[in-house]
């Protein structure tokens, strides 16, 4: 592989546990600049990015902490205010927006992550924000009420100690589609099954689903960590939080009478 496939294959995330050791200004400088180099849609970089520095901070707000962090959000009020500055205008707070935000900002976030660990810093990628209360998220980092919404956060720094393994993956034949979709059928779903039960890939999040009495390590994925599925889909909690947000940073609009 050359050097550029390499980095990537040698991608790992450090779950919080990062030292006292800070990155420099000077690759902190460079992977900022690698992340605003990734492709976007219309060349409009529809997105922000702020650089906290303060290790108290960031655990308030995310529940992590390293040498830096990068908060990534989907942004129109620039290019919104480019257009008013010219005496036009310009609007793209819809769920189209957000979404095409969306993927501008993500491709941007992982773009810092690739440039980070080819310098050998090490990441976190969360979405920790979102277990904070949106609207004092919102107030600690001054955030636009409208036409801007925190997506994503990059947690840079090295290690405390290095992994003691890599996370796995699924086969790419579970993954990749050529041509057309295909369905799993029993036989793909077993495989699947198999490649989650196979402690050596270290792809779950635990290893002691047997002791704690599951079959499967899906079989615990399914009943402890996402839970049963709600049987009426009314917006309650969190996800009514995010869409009262959404509708007040206006991407979200109500449903046309």
């Amino acid at each position: 592989m050359n050097e550029t496939m390499q980095t990537i294959h040698s991608l790992r995330t450090i779950h919080g546990d990062f030292s006292d050791r800070e990155i420099s200004e000077a690759n902190l400088e460079q992977i900022i600049e690698a992340a605003v180099r990734t492709a976007n849609a219309s060349a409009r970089q529809s997105y922000s990015i702020i650089v906290l520095d303060d290790r108290v901070k960031m655990k308030d707000l995310f529940g992590y902490q390293g040498s830096r962090a990068l908060i990534f959000n989907v942004d129109f009020t620039r290019i919104m205010a480019a257009a008013r500055f010219l005496g036009q205008e310009f609007d793209n707070d819809d769920i189209i927006g957000f979404i095409t935000g969306s993927i501008d900002t993500v491709l941007a976030a992982q773009t810092a992550v690739i440039a980070a660990r080819s310098l050998g810093i090490d990441s976190l990628i969360t979405n920790g924000l979102h277990r904070n209360q949106l609207d004092e998220v919102y107030r600690e980092l001054y955030l636009p009420e409208t036409s801007c919404f925190p997506l994503i956060t990059v947690v840079l720094g090295y290690p405390r100690k290095e992994p003691d393994f890599q996370k796995g993956r699924l086969s790419t034949r579970h993954v990749v589609h050529y041509g057309t979709y295909h369905a799993p059928d029993d036989d793909q779903l077993r495989e699947i099954v198999a490649e989650y039960d196979d402690k050596s890939r270290h792809m779950g999040f635990i290893n002691d689903w047997e002791r704690l009495g599951f079959e499967h390590y899906l079989d615990w994925f399914y009943v402890k960590w996402t839970g049963k599925p709600v049987k009426e889909k009314i917006a309650a909690g969190k996800v009514l939080e995010f869409q009262e947000r959404l509708q007040k940073s206006g991407f979200w609009w109500p449903t046309g009478k």
